[in-house]
Parts: C-alpha cells; sequence; structure tokens
C-alpha cells in the first residue's frame, strides 16, 4: 500500500480513500476534493482510455448510420431510373400474387367455383400429394400432384381439350402448388386455368361435397 502522496504522484485505491475520509492529512483540501480515481494514476489511465474507446465507439456506429443511408439512397435512384423496378408498395396478398405478366389474375373466388361445380362446367385438379388427395378431395377432382407433373400430366390429361376451364388448389394460403401447376398447364397450351387460393380448406369450411377415404373415386392415377 503506497502511503499519503503529494500532489503528482501515483496513489493506491485505499491511500485515496483514507485522503478522502480524512482531508487535511498531507493532501490539500484541493487535491482531496477531486474525484479519488484522478488521484489513482491506474483510476486515470483507465478513464482516459474508456473515453477513447467510447469516442471511437461513437464514430464507427455514427458512420456506419451515414453508409446504409447512403446505400438506401443509392438504392431508391436505380430502382427509379429502372423501367421494370420494385414498386415500392406492394401488395403481397396470394391473390396479389396470383397476377400475370399480361395483367390478368388467375384467382378465382369460391362463388364462381361453386358455380362451376354446380354446372359440372369444370375440371378440378388437386395439385397435392397422392397421400394428402387420397385422406380427402373436392369431389370429381383428379389428382394431379404438382411434384410429378412430368411423370402424371400425360396419363390424367390425356382426354381433356386445351378449351376445358381448369380449377387447380392446394391447401393453405401460403401453398403455392396450385398456382405452380396453373402455370405449368398454360405453359402446356390449356386457356381457361384459374386456382382457388386455399381452395380445400375454403371448401371444406363451406360444407360443399367432398369425397373422403370412404367414399373416394380409386380413378385417380
Amino acid at each position: 500500500m503506497g502511503t499519503l502522496c503529494e500532489r503528482g504522484e501515483v496513489c493506491s485505491p485505499l491511500t485515496v480513500r483514507l485522503a478522502i475520509q480524512n482531508p487535511g492529512q498531507e493532501l490539500d483540501d484541493q487535491v482531496a476534493s477531486r474525484d479519488p480515481l484522478r488521484l489513482s494514476g491506474w483510476g486515470y489511465n483507465t478513464m482516459t482510455i474508456l473515453k477513447s474507446h467510447g469516442k471511437i465507439a461513437f464514430e464507427v456506429v455514427w458512420q456506419g448510420m451515414a453508409i446504409l443511408l447512403l446505400a438506401s439512397a443509392i438504392a431508391l435512384f436505380v430502382n427509379q431510373l429502372r423501367l421494370e423496378g420494385l414498386p415500392l408498395v406492394a401488395d403481397w396478398s396470394p391473390e396479389a400474387q396470383l397476377k400475370l405478366d399480361s395483367g390478368d389474375s388467375l384467382a378465382i373466388s369460391l362463388d364462381e367455383v361453386e358455380a362451376l361445380f354446380i354446372s359440372r362446367s369444370a375440371l378440378f385438379l388437386d395439385a397435392r400429394s397422392r397421400d394428402l388427395f387420397a385422406e380427402g378431395h373436392i369431389q370429381g377432382a383428379a389428382n394431379l400432384p404438382w411434384d410429378e407433373f412430368d411423370q402424371s400430366f400425360a396419363l390424367v390429361m390425356a382426354d381433356i381439350p386445351q378449351e376445358t376451364p381448369l380449377v387447380t388448389y392446394c391447401d393453405g394460403e401460403s401453398c403455392g402448388l396450385s398456382k405452380d401447376l396453373a402455370i405449368a398447364l398454360l405453359e402446356k397450351g390449356y386457356t381457361n386455368v384459374r386456382v382457388l387460393v386455399n381452395g380445400w380448406t375454403l371448401w371444406q369450411e363451406k360444407n360443399l361435397p367432398l369425397e373422403l377415404p370412404a367414399t373416394a373415386s380409386t380413378a385417380n392415377p
């Protein structure tokens, strides 16, 4: 432990405490009234380092924010110059994602689908797997699993004229199988293809005709 020190000398933390508790003993009032850490050489160096690091950290954060803002501004400017720039505000609903480049939408409402079902003027295509299809599906629907499209297309669609109204569906608003199937059918030349978003769930909720395992048709491949 160091002894009580004169101004300018290095004092131990204990000496500092004693100096504060006993003002006037070898340390004058001016020195004793200082911040105790400054009476210690270790304390003074530590505070200096901390202040230096704090300043550096602030400069790094400020520069990072400035770079991020500048990059964002440049990105927005470039996006505006592009002929096919991304919209700043977009509709990400499932129905909006079914719009074609032509502006037409593949989406169809449940009421429209029900009318097609009653009139028997459309073919319903279940894009889910064979196992899910076997657990239950829209009455009269055929199973054309998107994951097996190349292998199953010719067999399922062999006798279906290309102008036939087709309705694809799967299950869940985020399910993209029905959309992928619809686009593939359009590419095959079918001209009237629509997608019922979340079709299986909506169909059940409205208590429309189903085929369940006990009564399901075995005609599908």
